[in-house]
């Protein structure tokens, strides 16, 4: 098998993926209803330029590898095996899993941008109590694994794009929080990391 050709990869696997971006997305969608009115937030073209934009063009880079025709972003850094594959699903799950345990404790707290929400409560329980951007370390986790399963330089690319524009993101947050709720998320932050536990 040339470098080019099609991958062995079960096709099973990448339906799998497809439902657990699926069920990521019909949650985020859902659970959005229910967000509490924005005291104030970012302007327009900040958010599609500095989060939007990013997410486009890491979505396009993890898409079909046809549209990359036989370039060098498209050469393999590891094997369209199944074994693989498994991996880059487990990846997956634990990310999703991630994310929607902590959207669900961020409630009605969450916003889709950096914003301040009308009586905003801190939250620092369940993967708050290790990280304090969870979302994003199980965004980055499902990437991660969708990275995997495609296999491509492309994909590590896609997954550099997402995690700088998070970083950006979770620093403002930061700031925007660390005024919200003053020494309290000082403290707070003394005792946990950004994006993984015990490292960054």
């Amino acid at each position: 098998m040339t470098e080019f050709e099609e991958p062995m990869m079960d096709p099973l696997i990448h339906d799998l993926l497809r439902i657990l971006w699926i069920v990521l997305i019909a949650y985020w969608t859902i659970s959005a209803l229910r967000a509490k009115k924005v005291a104030a937030q970012e302007s327009l073209p900040l958010r599609i330029f500095a989060y939007w934009l990013p997410l486009a063009i890491a979505v396009y880079l993890l898409g079909p590898g046809e549209w990359f025709g036989h370039t060098l972003i498209r050469e393999n850094f590891v094997e369209h095996t199944n074994t693989v594959g498994v991996i880059g699903l487990a990846f997956g799950v634990a990310g999703v899993f991630i994310a929607i345990w902590s959207r669900y404790l961020l409630g009605r707290n969450w916003s889709l941008s950096v914003q301040k929400k009308q009586d905003h409560g801190l939250i620092s329980t369940g993967p708050y109590k290790f990280v304090r951007h969870p979302i994003y370390s199980g965004l980055l986790l499902l990437f991660t694994g969708n990275a995997i399963i495609v296999g491509d330089y492309r994909a590590i690319i896609a997954v550099a794009i997402v995690f700088f524009s998070f970083w950006y993101k979770l620093r403002k947050e930061e700031r925007w929080l660390t005024e919200a709720f003053g020494a309290a998320y000082v403290e707070y932050s003394k005792g946990t990391r950004a994006l993984i536990p015990g490292i960054l």
